[in-house]
């Protein structure tokens, strides 16, 4: 059975970018809904053996209780991990990999940016790795490019919920500001260290 994952940083930590309500909420209520109807769903199939990952990777095959609450496990957990209060810099082969595929950090963040903006509804925006490349890409709800019915296919190592709970406490329909406060809480280890195991 799947846990809702402790938070590695108080809920107040990422003010004023994130506030303190907002992620109690978010973590405390939403994820932990999508934690415990994601085992109701599983409790007594196979599916309860598998890792979130297998899980995510058929999620085409499985119903709707299964896709939706497994993506927001899954995209919810990878959340939390790759933001910090004190997130540092890229490492040196990251940094080359953005440099190779978009040109410059601006360029990522332009791209990132105006997939999270674009985003109609609820959904996320994500950089992904694909075939040894970054890309960027979003998907609708809680799915993720872990799952087969993505547009965009491949292992996230950013990933940025554009939900309207995720930032409405805050910013109400300021959708933008609240994209271009996220820049300012990147983990860029843990994206690092993401991306090493991707490629």
């Amino acid at each position: 059975m799947f846990e809702l994952p402790k938070l590695p940083y108080d809920y107040a930590a990422l003010e004023p970018h994130i506030d303190a309500r907002t992620m109690e909420i978010h973590h405390g209520k939403l994820h932990n809904g999508y934690t415990n109807n994601l085992n109701k769903a599983i409790e007594g199939t196979d599916l309860a053996t598998k890792s979130i990952e297998e899980i995510c990777a058929n999620a085409g095959k499985h119903g709707a209780a299964v896709r939706n609450n497994g993506g927001g496990f899954f995209n919810h957990r990878l959340f939390w991990e790759v933001m910090s209060p004190n997130g540092g810099t890229p490492s040196t082969e990251l940094n080359a990999a953005i440099m190779s595929n978009f040109g410059s950090m601006e360029e990522l963040k332009t791209q990132f940016s105006a997939a999270a903006g674009t985003r109609f509804g609820s959904g996320w925006a994500w950089l992904v790795v694909h075939d040894g490349n970054l890309v960027v890409s979003s998907t609708p709800n809680q799915d993720n490019p872990l799952m087969d019915v993505a547009d965009v296919k491949g292992t996230p190592i950013l990933g940025l919920d554009v939900w309207e709970h995720a930032y409405y406490l805050n910013y109400q329909n300021r959708r933008p500001d609240y994209v271009a406060a996220f820049w300012n809480v990147i983990n860029w280890t843990k994206v690092s260290e993401l991306f090493a195991s991707a490629v």
